[in-house]
């Protein structure tokens, strides 16, 4: 059997403040950091950036989905409390699809869209 995780690759302006947002706000740790790389974990998500200093925040399409297996609105709450900017559109709602989600941009303004489906 063939066993795979998908962990997305993405670019960041200043590695430092990416790595200082995802630590002090978001609850990742630091699993390695290089000079032009940086590795992010939190549990088994894992979250990789390549230094782009010139990267137009403004035109950056990137974004990931993050599934939460539960505890969604636990985090969503918790994210307030630690003051994280939640995107003006991506408040804590049950979507048409089954999900509780959430979203937030990061440094990059990468959007992070974070979702949990309910039963």
């Amino acid at each position: 059997m063939i066993k795979f995780q998908i962990v997305p690759k993405l670019p960041a302006i200043d590695l430092e403040q990416t790595r200082q947002y995802y630590e002090d706000q978001l609850m990742f740790m630091t699993q390695s950091r290089y000079p032009e790389y940086l590795i992010m974990s939190k549990g088994p998500a894992e979250i990789h950036f390549f230094s782009f200093p010139d990267l137009d925040p403004l035109t950056n399409y990137a974004m990931i989905y993050i599934r939460i297996l539960q505890g969604i609105e636990e985090l969503y709450h918790e994210y307030l409390d630690r003051g994280v900017a939640i995107h003006p559109n991506g408040s804590l709602e049950v979507k048409n699809w089954g999900v509780k989600e959430f979203s937030l941009l990061d440094p990059n303004h990468t959007l992070l869209t974070f979702g949990q489906r309910i039963s």
